[in-house]
């Protein structure tokens, strides 16, 4: 999974780029005299982890192109993420309503990309930083950026079904929501028909 990474990773990746392009191999040592053993060592673990370099031998590495890592950038990672956490959580509010509809309502797009996650307030720090790991921008209560980010509703109780996987808020608070906005009544409609028949 390729990941954003920081300047001084950005750094190191332009300058190895800029004298290898993607074919030709290079060493860590290539950095020994611009930073520090330990630095060097970060910034390769750093450039490896997101997804930028990879190994060829066990010394060598190689760029990966920058075409792939500038698209992958903007892929859609959420649902791979999500599967890691240990604590609960709920999709909720539009979140919800795309899955409760088998997406027949979709709300985002590579420019932006939203999820409203409730989750319990004494986990927020948990969620805070189980995010910050995977480098997703995330938000408490609202926010906004480009690409996929979350935003964290801190709540006193969850309630949730388990969805393909995933939890969500019960379909009937997503019915609720669907039904008093114009804009998810295909939604509200698509729910209704494949929930009564159920």
């Amino acid at each position: 999974m390729i990941s954003e990474i920081p300047q001084y990773g950005l750094r190191a990746y332009a300058l190895f780029f800029s004298r290898y392009g993607i074919s030709e191999s290079f060493k860590q040592q290539e950095l020994d005299w611009i930073v520090s053993q330990p630095m060097r060592k970060k910034i390769f673990a750093l450039l490896l982890r997101n997804g930028w370099i990879k190994k060829v031998s066990k010394a060598e590495y190689r760029c990966i192109a920058p075409k792939s890592i500038f698209s992958s950038l903007l892929d859609f990672k959420l649902a791979e993420i999500i599967k890691n956490s240990k604590m609960p959580y709920a999709f909720t509010g539009l979140s919800a309503i795309e899955i409760w509809s088998d997406f027949s309502y979709v709300q985002r797009g590579i420019e932006k990309s939203p999820y409203f996650i409730k989750v319990l307030k004494g986990d927020l720090e948990y969620w805070k930083k189980f995010f910050n790991g995977y480098n997703m921008p995330n938000y408490v209560n609202e926010g906004s950026t480009i690409g996929e980010y979350v935003i964290l509703i801190p709540v006193n109780r969850l309630d949730y079904e388990n969805r393909e996987g995933v939890n969500v808020e019960p379909l009937a608070s997503s019915l609720k929501e669907a039904k008093v906005n114009s804009m998810y009544e295909y939604a509200y409609n698509y729910m209704t028909k494949k929930y009564k028949a159920k």
